[in-house]
């Protein structure tokens, strides 16, 4: 089992036949993702890559039953193609694209909240099963079937840990880079839900970083509600106030958002954070072996009681036992000599001057 893809997902590409989309859908089907067709508004009917290309997402779900879609379309027109395949019905979206507007963006997270899509993205590096489903610019040949699950708003950061994990023979179970923008699809507590529920996944790797408030959010519910062993990171420890980080959303702003506050939330709900990146594997790594070793019941338990027997079992004892004493024959028994009550015995008989007292 797995979160988001496996081997059974079939994909669509929007931006299909573009140099990104084909790009990528040639590094998707390589890797052995069930890609099923792409969409470029004016080319349906054409064949890309040995694959269908379609005019609209839902023309391309129609014939092709997808229910995943990549998108490599522009930033003008990246939140017009989610939208797009909200509609059509598509269970997840994952937009690879970086610069989406922040307005645009308010208007599809509107959206979303009234369907049954999941995005990931925008401006992130996608989702991977190992070994079963690719969508998105992961280099798929540092990644290993396992059991750790990775989520991580930095993408060069999320391969990392990928490399670090699989160097150490843990692998992955799924990893989901879930963008820096500061206004994005699913976010950590989102995915931290899935990972919890799958039984594959025994322990949890967190990256996040500075700016916004998503890993004190994380923190929060990891103490309530996540029993597995979660290892964190947040980047930006030594960025100064105000200076944007790479991603938009890596921005301390107001006091707030900084990695010493990260850090401390964390802390505070149980969560082994380590101050380097390249300590995640060996930390993830000391966690689940520690959690394996835990011991299990004791065998020295005492056993449940055992059910007295039924009297359709006990009936051939029983026979047995009349038969036997049918052969033996009567036995003569002597009376038994009468019982004397030990107080009578030793009652002593009175003699001619001890009569009653008057």
């Amino acid at each position: 089992m797995s979160i988001l893809v496996n081997r059974n997902t079939r994909v669509i590409c929007q931006g299909f036949t573009g140099k990104q989309g084909t790009f990528h859908s040639e590094a998707a089907l390589a890797y052995g993702t069930k890609l099923v067709g792409g969409v470029t508004p004016g080319r349906g009917g054409q064949q890309h890559l040995g694959l269908p290309v379609f005019d609209t997402v839902r023309d391309a779900v129609r014939a092709t039953g997808a229910t995943a879609s990549m998108i490599y379309v522009p930033a003008a027109g990246a939140a017009d193609s989610i939208l797009e395949a909200v509609d059509a019905g598509i269970e997840l979206a994952v937009c690879i694209t970086e610069g989406v507007p922040v307005n645009d963006m308010v208007r599809v997270k509107a959206v979303l909240a009234a369907s049954a899509t999941r995005l990931v993205g925008p401006n992130c590096p996608g989702v991977i099963t190992p070994e079963e489903c690719k969508i998105g610019i992961m280099p798929g040949f540092i990644h290993k079937k396992g059991s750790v699950g990775i989520v991580s708003r930095s993408g060069t950061l999320t391969y990392e840990a990928v490399f670090q994990t699989t160097h150490i023979g843990l692998g992955q179970s799924t990893c989901v880079g879930i963008g820096g923008d500061p206004v994005r699809g699913m976010n950590f507590i989102d995915v931290l839900e899935l990972f919890e529920r799958d039984p594959r996944t025994e322990g949890i790797i967190l990256v996040g970083e500075i700016g916004g408030s998503d890993e004190e959010a994380a923190a929060r519910y990891i103490r309530k509600f996540v029993a597995k062993p979660v290892v964190a990171y947040v980047a930006g420890v030594t960025a100064p106030a105000g200076k944007r980080m790479g991603h938009a959303g890596a921005i301390v702003a107001g006091g707030k958002g900084t990695a010493a506050d990260k850090y401390a939330a964390f802390e505070a709900a149980g969560v082994r954070t380590v101050k380097s990146p390249a300590e995640l594997g060996t930390a993830m790594n000391e966690l689940l072996h520690r959690r394996r070793a835990r011991p299990g019941p004791s065998a020295a338990a005492p056993a449940p009681a055992a059910r007295r027997p039924s009297a359709a079992a006990k009936a051939p004892v029983r026979a047995a036992r009349l038969a036997k004493r049918a052969a033996a024959g009567p036995k003569s028994r002597a009376a038994p000599a009468r019982r004397v009550p030990a107080r009578k015995a030793a009652r002593v008989p009175r003699g001619p001057a001890q009569g009653r007292r008057r």
